[in-house]
């Protein structure tokens, strides 16, 4: 299993419209993203730094693998 990256809320949003994503909207610290096909609705942290579960589970919902998520980053 690959290591996972430290990286902020922003950078994961970047790596994530790589792959279909938009950013549908944003309440407060949270930046809500949306894919329509296959429709996915995804919840990231705007914050400087993730913590390795939350990287972890926001990669899981995204149907992506650790290491074709650090591709797109």
């Amino acid at each position: 299993m690959s290591e996972l990256p430290r990286i902020s809320g922003r950078d994961c949003v970047k790596a994530l419209t790589r792959v279909g994503f938009i950013m549908k909207r944003q309440h407060g610290s949270h930046m809500i993203l949306r894919r329509d096909k296959p429709f996915v609705q995804l919840m990231v942290p705007d914050h400087e730094e993730l913590d390795r579960g939350t990287l972890r589970a926001i990669i899981r919902q995204a149907d992506l693998t650790v290491e074709q998520f650090v591709e797109l980053l």
